[in-house]
């Protein structure tokens, strides 16, 4: 058995990268990735590839790695993930795949899944769309609402079917959550998301951009020109305390910081719609959105950056590599910190009033839930804010579309082993049904969406 220790992934040196935009990650070169493939022992059970919400062979795609079968290996993730590219970068392989690795614990460390998934996924994309061949139609027409993740893998499945596909995506950009919502540094767009996309295209898949579905074009008036439609609109609506102060300027959500930036490239000096960036910035939450608000904010000015979390670094839900990243970075950890007041100076804020924090008994997420230290009032001297605490999905197509089947939370209610909604031939997936989850997690539901339209409309062309 191959004793090495994982092999750790190139990346920019914080203090450059904090003053660029440019990729974090560079990866594996050839020779890491092959000495890091080495390291997997082909499990017979593959308890990695029971952690990989859409079941990739595992096993199978990196022992062709080993081989220095690259095309092998794509033809391996290819059958079960569309966008290896992006999930290799942004999917949490360490509490996923890479969690039940058998090597984990006294081997060295997991074998770098993710790492290996993301070599594998840019040598498909260095092939461009060569090679790939539009299917014989079949007669049936999908419309696709939204373009993220969800969307994007439901319209490539119909679309290889021979189905005739057209995406809705109400920005002016497709890509979702993948475009506006991660930023440049950890998920090139040009580079990589683009270049998925470009692979719909050659399929023949119509990407209809700024329709905004439920106002440009209704629900029933999609019903009445396609024989099935998926609803991929993804979660978006931000999420705020409800505290004292949110409405003074120099306050906003994370989503919108990150689409200013991202979508709008708002960081540039010649920005149409630039985005203010205060010199010390606070960011309340812990998740990934957060530190990407604020390792964005670090980039573009910000000289302080807090991020303001009332639990321990230990129960931080974003991923470790974020956080690490993140502290390298020169971002500041405020944990066991609860905000209950944002002071404000003629309108604008400049303070943000907080109380010391102390974890108590665990509550029903299994986290020990915190409690108040009393007398513990302290003000952090910020002059701006920025929330991320989560994403709902936006209400516009339950209020322009009603007959369908809501949650309390505003989430779309389907069956999940179809992802059928409750009405005939309209699916759904991804966080418009989850809420907020992961990419592959939205990808998979469009996979499964995807089947099932095939089933319904008895379309048997395979893959």
């Amino acid at each position: 058995m191959n004793q090495s220790p994982r092999h750790q992934t190139r990346n920019q040196d914080p203090e450059v990268r904090v003053c660029n935009f440019d990729e974090v990650g560079l990866g594996f070169d050839h020779e890491t990735m092959l000495a890091e493939a080495s390291r997997c022992i082909n499990c017979k059970n593959a308890p990695c590839r029971k952690g990989c919400p859409v079941g990739i062979d595992i096993p199978g795609f990196i022992e062709r790695l080993t081989q220095d079968d690259l095309d092998g290996a794509l033809d391996v993730i290819s059958l079960s993930s569309l966008l290896p590219a992006i999930c290799g970068r942004v999917c949490p392989q360490e509490k996923q795949c890479e969690n039940n690795c058998i090597r984990k614990a006294k081997l060295g460390g997991s074998v770098a899944i993710g790492a290996l998934e993301r070599y594998v996924g840019d040598y498909g994309l260095s092939k461009g769309t060569d090679g790939i061949v539009k299917p014989a139609p079949c007669g049936k027409r999908v419309a696709v609402v939204g373009s993220g993740p969800a969307g994007l893998a439901c319209a490539a499945d119909c679309a290889l079917r021979g189905m005739q596909v057209t995406v809705f995506e109400a920005f002016h950009k497709a890509g979702g959550v993948l475009v506006y919502g991660i930023p440049e540094f950890r998920l090139p767009k040009e580079k990589v998301v683009e270049r998925e996309i470009d692979k719909l295209k050659a399929l023949g898949v119509e990407i209809r951009l700024n329709t905004v579905i439920g106002k440009t074009i209704t629900v029933e008036e999609l019903q009445q020109s396609y024989d099935a439609i998926f609803i991929g609109t993804g979660a978006g609506l931000p999420m705020f305390m409800g505290i004292p102060g949110e409405n003074l300027n120099g306050v906003s959500s994370a989503n919108e910081f990150l689409t200013r930036v991202n979508l709008m490239q708002a960081y540039r000096d010649d920005a149409i719609t630039p985005v203010y960036c205060g010199k010390k910035v606070a960011v309340i939450g812990a998740g990934n959105v957060a530190m990407d608000a604020a390792r964005t904010a670090k980039r573009i000015g910000g000289g302080e950056v807090y991020i303001v979390y009332r639990r321990s670094r230990e129960e931080m839900p974003a991923r470790a590599e974020e956080i690490e990243h993140a502290i390298e970075e020169g971002i500041r950890l405020q944990l066991l910190t609860n905000p209950i007041e944002m002071l404000g100076d003629n309108g604008k804020v400049c303070g943000l009033r907080c109380v010391r924090m102390e974890l108590g008994e665990p509550d029903a997420s299994g986290r020990r839930r915190p409690v108040v230290v009393e007398g513990s009032e302290f003000v952090l001297d910020v002059d701006q804010v920025i929330v991320s605490l989560g994403t709902s999905p936006n209400p516009l197509i339950r209020k322009s579309f009603g007959a369908l089947d809501f949650s309390p939370k505003g989430t779309i209610v389907v069956n999940e082993e179809e992802m059928s909604t409750n009405i005939d031939g309209i699916y759904a997936g991804g966080d418009a049904v989850t809420g907020a989850a992961t990419v592959i997690l939205a990808m998979g539901a469009g996979r499964k969406a995807a089947k099932a339209i095939a089933e319904k409309l008895g379309v048997t062309q395979s893959e």
